[in-house]
């Protein structure tokens, strides 16, 4: 049984610039699945996986680290559906605001499932921009 005052205590680093401390309460075999069409949707069923093919490519186009913030959390059982949203820029200077809901399940305080969505369009959008700035003319 997990509780939301937990649930956004863990959260909260991925506000405060602590991805690290957020990933050691990730489950090594972690089944996390981004939905959507687009470079980075998939299943993916390692917290490695998962990192080097969601987050590191992000942030390889984004000025800063991807920072998630916390909108909105519900929590049932061992179950918490949390509501980010990333306020950031590209380092082309566009704006990147996705908004992200992950649903996610806990064993023994371990994150051990996610099914996160997320805006495809933004995320395809975005790694072409990057790809089109990085072309010589």
């Amino acid at each position: 049984m997990i509780s939301k005052e937990w649930v956004l205590q863990l959260f909260r680093h991925l506000e405060n610039g602590q991805p690290d401390v957020f990933f050691e309460s990730v489950a090594d075999d972690v089944i996390w699945e981004v939905t959507g069409t687009h470079p980075l949707a998939g299943i993916y069923t390692t917290k490695a996986s998962f990192i080097s093919g969601t987050i590191s490519k992000l942030n390889q186009v984004l000025e800063s680290p991807l920072c998630l913030k916390v909108v909105s959390c519900v929590c049932d059982g061992s179950r918490a559906a949390v509501e980010l949203v990333a306020d950031s820029y590209t380092k082309s200077g566009r704006p990147f605001n996705n908004r992200y809901c992950w649903v996610c399940e806990f064993s023994h305080g371990r994150l051990i499932k996610v099914r996160a969505y997320l805006d495809s369009a933004l995320i395809l959008n975005t790694l072409d921009d990057s790809k089109r700035d990085s072309q010589p003319c």
